[in-house]
């Protein structure tokens, strides 16, 4: 059953191709999410895509406290086109027309496919986007804080199985090297982990000679024997098959939807392997973004929100420990706390956190 609140099918008058906008709450504030420009076998698969993850959204904001819904957008281009520069900016003036029409209600930022560039096109027609260049405003990439909030959950994961939130010495095994995966395997580098590193492009192979990390094919580095798995490409990448070859005592991420199914969740914890659900451990870029573009807030209160992940996921692991439930449960329960509380009769306590 769809329980979004509003989505939006558009045909771009100028690119002709399908423009989706899904705003899945805007419960605690205006709907916040990226636009994905990614091949489809068919609309419909682009369609699917921008339901999950604009309610993948709105777990995310709740769970970070933040006032913001969820919202996504997806351009669902035909497998095998190629946009030239004039053709991808009739692609994104024409989802800067769809989000023009929710009236404030949704405002986008980068995804897969888009950059800060992008939103700078975008801005030409509609002011409700994020990420833009700082020399137009913006707060320009943000997969730096991106890589910055899974490092932060990765302390919190690396007290909890060892005692100390240093990750020095600790062998980890990232899994894919774009923007956000090879600056977060710097991170890691430079606090000493010991590092196993995959991209589909064996031409990222430079970033592990540079990083003095092993080079491992994307078929085998999910079964390596490190201490924790990092995926950093696109999702669907934990299977129940994949589950059952882990050698790993956690996978903490910035992927996002890393689970090919939800029961997924539960097969890891049946194996003791602590799974940080994505959308916490990959909020920090969209944090950042949206906490200095939308709500104002200084440089220093954004990089503070983003390093707070550290203590959502104490908090989460915490209170799954002590319910005898998966870390997704607990943050399933925490964001439909927080939802609920936005609607409770005047007077009525606030949830707990915890």
């Amino acid at each position: 059953m769809l329980d979004h609140e509003k989505v939006a099918i558009h045909t771009g008058r100028r690119s002709r191709l399908p423009v989706i906008v899904a705003v899945h709450s805007t419960a605690l504030g205006p709907a916040a999410g990226g636009l994905r420009l990614w091949h489809y076998p068919d609309w419909r698969d682009g369609l699917t895509d921008a339901l999950r993850l604009s309610a993948a959204m709105t777990s995310k904001f709740a769970v970070a406290g933040l006032p913001s819904g969820g919202g996504k957008a997806v351009v669902a281009l035909p497998e095998g086109l190629e946009l030239d520069a004039e053709r991808r900016r009739d692609v994104l003036h024409d989802v800067a027309d769809a989000i023009a029409s929710f009236g404030g209600a949704y405002a986008t930022g980068p995804d897969v496919g888009t950059g800060p560039d992008d939103m700078a096109v975008i801005g030409e027609i509609t002011s409700h986007v994020f990420c833009r260049p700082a020399h137009l405003g913006g707060s320009g990439d943000s997969s730096p804080h991106t890589a910055q909030g899974t490092l932060a959950a990765l302390r919190a994961v690396s007290r909890r199985l060892y005692g100390t939130a240093s990750l020095a010495g600790r062998s980890l095994a990232v899994v894919g090297l774009g923007r956000v995966g090879a600056g977060l395997a710097r991170f890691l580098a430079a606090e000493g982990a010991a590092l196993t590193v995959t991209d589909i492009d064996p031409d990222k192979r430079s970033t592990a000679d540079e990083l003095d990390a092993v080079w491992r094919s994307p078929d085998e580095i999910l079964a390596a024997n490190v201490d924790i798995l990092v995926p950093a490409a696109l999702g669907s990448v934990l299977t129940r098959q994949i589950v059952a070859e882990l050698r790993c005592r956690a996978v903490v991420g910035p992927a996002n939807n890393q689970l090919a199914t939800l029961d997924v969740a539960d097969l890891l914890y049946h194996r003791d392997i602590i799974w940080v659900p994505d959308y916490v451990a990959s909020a920090g870029g969209v944090i950042n973004a949206i906490s200095t573009e939308l709500h104002h807030v200084s440089a220093d209160e954004a990089h503070a929100r983003v390093r707070a992940i550290e203590d959502t996921v104490d908090d989460l692991l915490d209170t799954a420990q002590r319910c005898g439930q998966t870390p997704a449960q607990a943050a399933s329960e925490l964001a439909m706390r927080r939802l609920r509380a936005v609607s409770a009769p005047v007077g009525t306590p606030a949830p707990s956190s915890r």
